[in-house]
């Protein structure tokens, strides 16, 4: 399918129609509020690069076929597209909370340890790289188009849901349509987006909060970063102290 809708991208003109009101009307739910998210932040690598090479036609085709697969493996894995952001996407994932009985004193709310939409950010992300990879690059490469990599990086948090006002539709002077413009503010978003800076190509990187909420299993396919870099410097004083992140190990082609 990711190659049948590529193909009609470089051929043809595509129909992606993107939508945002399903996420905007979960977030409405929790306007002027915090709540725990894992936040999902995937850009393409190289992307200044073909600016300057590629005609405009042909690299808005590529930035609207990476969006319309990205988004795609975003909403089958429960996620939301949050936003798009020139060559990349902001995405969340609503993490549930369980009940859990205190030992007959009554039932309170808790994170499930393994909540299913953190392995699904983490199985979306691994997704992403292999659309891309066997999806996209394929058509690409048959039409002497360069290859797509996405560095990807994932943390979980609370973030706070703000509204910022009233976003108005109007036709001919007069109001017709109005929603509420929401967003979402906190340093878990800063530190994601910074996490995917240092990302090598097709590598995924999560942060601390992220990693220590996995299962054993998931936790073996990451490995803990090290390194002196301003983007290290930085995460650590955001998040007020020594803070970890984890890379996930690169395919062949790229170690």
């Amino acid at each position: 399918d990711s190659q049948t809708r590529m193909w009609k991208a470089l051929k043809v003109k595509p129909e992606f129609k993107i939508s945002l009101s399903e996420s905007q009307r979960i977030l409405e739910k929790f306007a002027e509020s915090k709540i725990d998210l894992v936040v999902l932040h995937v850009d393409l690598v190289g992307s200044t690069k073909m600016s300057m090479t590629l005609s405009i036609d042909k690299l808005s085709a590529i930035i609207r076929a990476f969006s319309q697969e990205i988004s795609s493996v975003i909403s089958s894995y429960g996620g939301y597209v949050l936003k798009y952001i020139g060559d990349a996407v902001l995405a969340y994932f609503v993490i549930e909370k369980i009940e859990i009985d205190r030992n007959g004193g009554g039932s309170n709310t808790a994170l499930s340890p393994y909540s299913l939409q953190i392995t699904n950010a983490i199985s979306c992300a691994y997704t992403m790289i292999e659309v891309i990879q066997k999806g996209l690059n394929p058509v690409l490469n048959q039409y002497d188009y360069p290859e797509l990599k996405i560095r990807i990086g994932i943390d979980f948090g609370k973030i706070g849901v703000v509204q910022y006002g009233i976003d108005i539709d109007e036709l001919d002077g007069k109001a017709v349509f109005t929603r509420p413009h929401i967003d979402l503010i906190g340093s878990t978003i800063s530190i994601v987006v910074k996490m995917t800076s240092i990302a090598k190509p097709d590598q995924i990187i999560i942060g601390q909060k992220l990693y220590d909420k996995l299962d054993e299993k998931h936790k073996q396919a990451f490995r803990q970063i090290s390194g002196t870099s301003s983007v290290e410097d930085y995460i650590n004083e955001v998040s007020e102290g020594k803070y970890f992140f984890y890379g996930s190990a690169l395919t062949e082609t790229n170690s």
